[in-house]
């Protein structure tokens, strides 16, 4: 029986003590950084070893030390300063009452968002070394070693932290992969996985690029995939992981762009896994866009068969029956099963109860098994 593994996003949710840590840094409040490391320490430790017990194949550091996924950049690379616009998503555009009730609610966290304003030059890499030696730590002490970390993708950086120094902004993300290509490295150099974050592929076309037309999107994701492949030339593709995101929030998702338009695109860039939201209402269908297209047979394909935004818990059946349906379009052998998205896309902020976050990813590796044991 060849068997399916189990992995997730990324993020997950950060203890109190850590959140509250990570916004007083963020707003540069002063702050013990031997307390902020032994909690980060602390915290990477016990995450680690519950993604352990619960089975899950490839782990995270469930992103500890970061108060998100793209804007961690900001304390790592020197360059950015001010604050820039926020663009609400363009199906929130138009459902203004819903907009106005996820603002009420708290359902928007407030953390720094930067403008690039001058040139960009590394600042810290010791912040990644900590990462790095802290997840290495708990994977010894627990003898595991199928590991992945996320790092940031050039078009992701640009599409939160904007351009307002380069005269381009093909010249911000040419500057941006070439700095970030230092930190991809360093993580596949120390035997784990390196897994991308690219909401720009997908997200950013009704968010940070919902004033262009369709073509001109799909010619700017193109451009960013170049980028993010030459930022890549020195690391195997079967150590990296690309995830696809249309945005971790609940809402109408009604201008989302479809898989199937940009399935060609993201297929030329230079990873062997990808993991796609697959669970939420708006995307459950689109396993049928791999029907027209002959996967290589060195990618993977990890569908998110758990939502990250919903507070239900998958049932093992669900999961294995998600599973079976991508497995009439995709080589069991190519399958890996995920979730969505990350927990806490950003800390201190879920849509799901962290309890409910262990009861969703256990209902994940059994379904999975089931799924294995069926296809």
């Amino acid at each position: 029986m060849t068997r399916i593994k189990t992995t997730h996003v990324g993020s997950l949710p950060r203890s109190d003590e850590l959140s509250d840590l990570l916004f007083k840094k963020d707003k540069k409040e002063k702050i013990d950084l031997d307390n902020f490391d032994a909690v980060v320490k602390k915290d990477v430790k016990k995450i680690v070893k519950k993604q352990i017990d619960l089975g899950v194949d490839f782990i995270s550091d469930g992103e500890m030390s970061k108060i998100s996924y793209a804007t961690y950049v900001k304390d790592r690379i020197d360059g950015f300063s001010g604050e820039s616009e926020r663009k609400a998503p363009r199906d929130l555009d138009d459902f203004p009452t819903f907009k106005e009730r996820i603002a009420r609610t708290g359902g928007t966290p407030t953390y720094t968002r930067p403008c690039c304003t001058h040139e960009l030059k590394i600042k810290d890499t010791l912040s990644l070394t900590k990462d790095i030696n802290n997840f290495k730590d708990a994977l010894k002490e627990n003898n595991h070693n199928q590991a992945f970390m996320n790092a940031a993708s050039p078009g992701v950086i640009s599409a939160f932290l904007p351009n307002k120094f380069y005269k381009n902004d093909d010249e911000y993300l040419d500057s941006l992969s070439k700095l970030m290509k230092q930190e991809y490295e360093e993580i596949v150099s120390n035997e784990i996985h390196l897994q991308l974050d690219c909401p720009d592929l997908a997200l950013a076309r009704h968010m940070t690029f919902k004033d262009l037309s369709e073509d001109e999107f799909l010619k700017r994701a193109e451009k960013q995939i170049e980028f993010l492949n030459l930022s890549l030339e020195n690391i195997p593709q079967s150590k990296i992981r690309m995830h696809i995101c249309w945005g971790n929030y609940e809402g109408p998702h009604s201008h989302d762009i479809s898989l199937d338009k940009i399935l060609p695109l993201i297929l030329k860039a230079n990873v062997g896994t990808y993991l796609l939201e697959s669970s939420n209402p708006r995307h459950s269908h689109e396993w049928q866009a791999f029907e027209g297209i002959k996967l290589p047979q060195d990618k993977i394909i990890a569908p998110g068969v758990i939502d990250s935004t919903t507070n239900f818990i998958e049932h093992p059946e669900v999961v294995k029956n998600r599973l079976i349906q991508f497995s009439k379009v995709i080589n069991k052998d190519q399958l890996m099963a995920g979730t969505d998205c990350g927990f806490s896309t950003f800390a201190g902020f879920g849509n799901v109860d962290e309890n409910i976050v262990y009861k969703k990813l256990e209902s994940l590796v059994i379904g999975t098994e089931l799924a294995s044991k069926t296809i």
